[in-house]
């Protein structure tokens, strides 16, 4: 496996996810500026937390025209597995990559926490690994507030999209959602921060099971394409 982290002018989250997959997954890992064209070599790919562009305009509105952005949606099209983390959602959301938008919290604020999370559906490529029905995540978010309408909703629901949900929802998502995958199924976003829960050190390790489920899925993958 190889995986690429994105990093935008004002991510900040980008070592931190290195770091998960490197240091405790040991995966073949680059961190790759957003001015990047191709990423044909790798077969995760990694958009993490942060402020891309500073935010302005609104959320990843600006980092959609990155021109790593093209190389990502090919990603897609070939059936990549493609990951965005707070910022990293907002980017796929405004990209068209993931429905939904994410708008400012309920209570406008910034939130920094630790907060419960249902995992809905156990046998996605980001969740198989999961051997419990609630975990604990952190969170640092001052626009995530997921919103889709009530027909592309029923449509998620019934497709099984909608992989977390927040078990006291902190900032007004609407079904609770914390975490989705497009139709497919090879791309996800989250606001909740599993990267930052897989060190013991820090009294974390649920988004261990994030990323297990990712390596299996990709190991599933190429045994399949083998045989």
């Amino acid at each position: 496996m190889k995986a690429a982290v994105i990093t935008f002018p004002g991510s900040n989250c980008d070592l931190d996810m290195y770091h998960a997959l490197v240091d405790e997954f040991q995966v073949d890992t680059e961190i790759i500026p957003a001015t990047v064209t191709d990423l044909s070599q790798y077969d995760a790919i990694f958009i993490p937390g942060g402020f891309s562009y500073g935010d302005y305009l609104r959320t990843g509105a600006i980092a959609r025209f990155a021109p790593v952005m093209a190389a990502i949606k090919e990603a897609d099209n070939q059936g990549k597995l493609i990951v965005g983390i707070c910022n990293g959602f907002q980017i796929l959301t405004e990209a068209g990559l993931l429905p939904g938008a994410l708008q400012t919290n309920t209570k406008p604020g910034f939130i920094c926490d630790t907060t419960g999370l249902n995992v809905v559906n156990q046998t996605s490529k980001f969740t198989n690994a999961f051997t419990k029905a609630t975990v604990k995540f952190p969170i640092a978010h001052g626009e995530g507030n997921y919103f889709v309408d009530d027909a592309t909703l029923a449509t998620m629901q019934a497709n099984h999209q909608i992989l977390f949900t927040y078990t006291d929802n902190p900032n007004g998502s609407v079904a609770d959602i914390a975490g989705v995958t497009n139709a497919n199924g090879n791309v996800f976003g989250m606001m909740p921060h599993p990267e930052r829960a897989v060190d013991e050190l820090i009294g974390n390790i649920d988004g261990r099971a994030f990323f297990a489920s990712i390596i299996a899925s990709l190991v599933n993958q190429q045994e399949a394409t083998k045989a």
